[in-house]
């Protein structure tokens, strides 16, 4: 099945920030609805009411340095 990526952002922001970032989308989520927008892109997308939701949290090791990151994803994801 082929990908088409329809949105996507990433940025360095405050813990704060994101919090409130998530609060936001979590109420657009309960309402069904979610608006994603930036400075280039506009998408609108409807959530059915039992999508399917992951949380994965990863430790990745950079092969050259050591240097380890995380990486926290909540995921929802549904088929129409």
């Amino acid at each position: 099945m082929p990908e088409e990526e329809l949105f996507k952002t990433e940025e360095s922001r405050t813990r704060g920030e994101i919090a409130e970032a998530l609060t936001a989308v979590a109420e657009q989520i309960e309402t069904g609805s979610v608006h994603l927008e930036s400075a280039t892109k506009d998408e609108r997308v409807t959530i059915p009411d039992t999508p399917r939701f992951e949380v994965e949290l990863e430790r990745l090791t950079d092969s050259e340095t050591g240097e380890q990151r995380y990486e926290l994803e909540y995921e929802i994801r549904w088929t129409e």
